[in-house]
């Protein structure tokens, strides 16, 4: 259900699902939270993106690439460089690998931060893998 609200652009209902999951009215996993992560992004709501991550793990729930490629684009979007690459720090201090999504994901946040220098940093980070 929460898939369909977020790929059919009912953000509020994908919103109001995530409620209930938080409340125990519908189980919490990674599928329905990556679902309403994407929601958080596509409408610029990088705080309520990474409290879901957070939300996540204290609740044991798995959290995977897409998870923080998705979140890294939510901050991303709002010239949030600093908590992207903080993003790419835990997946890189994790078993994960960041897609190339995530990757480029945060380099725009750099970029749009005005801090080129730690875009390059990406880049060179990506090509090394």
């Amino acid at each position: 259900a929460i898939s369909a609200c977020e790929n059919g652009g009912d953000w509020a209902n994908a919103l109001h699902l995530l409620k209930m999951m938080l409340h125990g009215q519908v189980e919490l996993d990674t599928i329905c939270c990556n679902a309403v992560i994407s929601a958080c992004e596509n409408i610029g709501e990088w705080q309520m993106a990474l409290q879901l991550v957070r939300e996540m793990s204290q609740r044991n729930v798995e959290s995977d690439t897409v998870t923080f490629s998705a979140v890294i684009s939510a901050c991303g979007k709002d010239s949030q460089w600093e908590q992207a690459l903080q993003l790419v720090r835990v997946v890189a201090q994790s078993s994960m690998d960041l897609n190339t999504i995530g990757f480029c994901a945060a380099m725009s946040a750099c970029v749009r931060g005005s801090r080129w220098e730690k875009a390059l940093q990406l880049v060179n980070a990506m090509v090394q893998g």
